[in-house]
């Protein structure tokens, strides 16, 4: 079979499984993408037992979600890569998260006066180095620092695009660095 044939054939395949939750061509797909994922993740530095669990919730995800699949969009072997790659950076995200540092329980000493005089110092400067930015670069490092909102969902309320946002928050930390610095 061509290239061209093969990816003619997945793609009836996934529309089999899409349209008739064909079983028979769920396992082909499965017995052909199954074992390339598992290698896939492997060369990628993830051992054989994690690429095998993450291929195994790959084509899981590709069953139950073979709706979503667009032919014009990517090929067969595109999508499900995409889906490995995906689903590989969350479960490494979620083991390699630092552990909450312990929390001590109980009353803790007053930080001294000299601390306390530096930290309100800081604020201070902090807040007179927020008014000297420009408005559009102020506004963004508050959503994004103080309202705790995503590049994205800043991106999407405000309509900016998202590489302007980024754009605007670094320019806007630069000066405040330079700012606390004393630059």
């Amino acid at each position: 079979m061509t290239t061209t044939q093969e990816r003619t054939a997945w793609v009836a395949e996934m529309d089999r499984i899409k349209t008739l939750r064909d079983q028979a061509a769920f396992a082909d797909l499965f017995d052909y993408f199954a074992p390339r994922l598992k290698g896939f993740l492997m060369r990628g530095g993830t051992s054989e037992a994690l690429a095998e669990e993450i291929a195994q919730e790959v084509m899981a995800i590709v069953w139950t979600k073979a709706d979503m699949f667009d032919a014009s969009r990517a090929s067969v072997s595109t999508w499900i890569f995409t889906i490995a790659r995906n689903r590989k950076i969350d479960v490494l995200r979620k083991t390699q998260r630092p552990e909450p540092e312990d929390l001590s329980w109980g009353p803790q000493a007053e930080p001294d006066q000299a601390d306390q005089l530096s930290a309100q110092q800081e604020q201070s400067q902090l807040k007179t180095a927020m008014s000297q930015l420009p408005q559009k670069q102020r506004e963004l490092v508050e959503r994004a620092y103080f309202g705790d909102q995503s590049h994205s969902q800043i991106a999407s309320e405000t309509g900016l695009p998202l590489g302007t946002i980024k754009s605007r928050i670094r320019l806007a930390l630069d000066r405040l660095r330079h700012a606390m610095d004393g630059n």
